[in-house]
């Protein structure tokens, strides 16, 4: 064959495998990235996963779809992004508690929240808040401890739900300030909030968020608040640590993948995805729904989900807290 032939040849079998192939390149690159968000649509968490997946539907030039997983409180939709593809085609959008918490109260799960998972950006973090009913007579954290050593009797305090963040958090105060608390359990912290304004219980343990009304309202009084700098929603009240009790803890959003995802496509997808966090529109956004915004490295957030795993788990043993599975 001459060359004038082998060149036809060439050019018909190269146009004959493009054919075959860009198809199948093209659905694999446009193919849609579906953040799996592992509890019920209308909260907060929910809206920060659609604010998030229009950012990286701009900046990846990619459709991203946010699918609610809900069921096993979160663990469904966690197991879900677990046996994905690791192909940087499905992510996990997951408050704290999945990943560094459930290990400690569940004797066993379905999925390793370090070993099954890489880590890629943390989106946001909140805080938590101690607060009393104005007819404590109470202005301090030192005068609730001292309070709570006279009446020991009375030393409740509300949370929004058993086995919750708030309900741990009342535990680790407890054991910072030698104080013998016990949880009382309600449907949501608005519950909570009428009994510790009607004076039913002394104090309640929530997100700072859902406190910030209310203190303002001069209902409740917030003593303190959980993070290691001030609330921006509540900037006068001391942290647990100014109050003397070293006490640090904040609840996050965090974004994960699949393990064995390629490196390449978790560095991508982090700064995007911290981008978004950061973006003033976004910002604003975060914060309207009370969360302070972060935007961390994959090497970040990997770190904060082990340290908070350690330091969750003699909370979640000491609170003796058994879930029903």
């Amino acid at each position: 064959m001459n060359c004038r032939g082998w060149l036809r040849t060439a050019f018909v079998a190269m146009t004959v495998v493009g054919a075959v192939l860009t198809p199948a390149q093209a659905q694999v690159s446009e193919q849609p990235i579906r953040i799996i968000f592992p509890f019920s649509p209308g909260g907060s968490g929910d809206a920060l996963a659609r604010l998030i997946a229009e950012k990286m539907h701009a900046g990846l030039n990619r459709t991203v779809i946010v699918e609610n997983r809900t069921g096993g409180g979160g663990r469904i939709g966690v197991q879900a992004v677990k046996n994905a593809a690791p192909d940087g085609s499905t992510l996990l959008l997951t408050p704290i508690a999945p990943m560094s918490v459930y290990q400690h109260v569940y004797k066993s799960l379905d999925y390793d929240p370090i070993n099954d998972f890489v880590a890629v950006s943390q989106l946001g973090t909140f805080d938590f808040g101690i607060a009393v009913g104005t007819q404590l007579g109470v202005t301090s954290l030192k005068d609730l401890v001292a309070w709570a050593k006279a009446n020991p009797g009375k030393a409740n305090y509300g949370v929004p739900a058993a086995g919750t963040l708030p309900n741990f958090l009342g535990v680790m105060f407890g054991r910072a300030a030698a104080l013998d608390l016990r949880y009382v359990a309600y449907r949501g912290s608005a519950a909570a909030l009428t009994d510790v304004i009607a004076g039913h219980i002394p104090m309640m343990v929530t997100t700072t968020s859902d406190l910030v009304q209310m203190h303002k309202a001069g209902k409740v009084r917030v003593l303190a608040t959980s993070d290691q700098q001030r609330s921006p929603f509540l900037p006068e009240v001391p942290t647990f640590r100014e109050a003397g009790y070293g006490l640090q803890a904040t609840g996050w959003y965090g974004m994960f993948a699949p393990a064995k995802t390629p490196q390449g496509v978790i560095d991508r997808y982090s700064k995007v995805i911290a981008a978004a966090a950061q973006a003033p529109d976004i910002n604003a956004k975060l914060l309207a729904f009370g969360l302070k915004p972060t935007g961390t490295t994959a090497a970040e957030l990997a770190k904060i989900q082990k340290d908070d795993s350690a330091l969750w788990g003699p909370a979640v043993k000491a609170s003796g807290f058994k879930p029903q599975q």
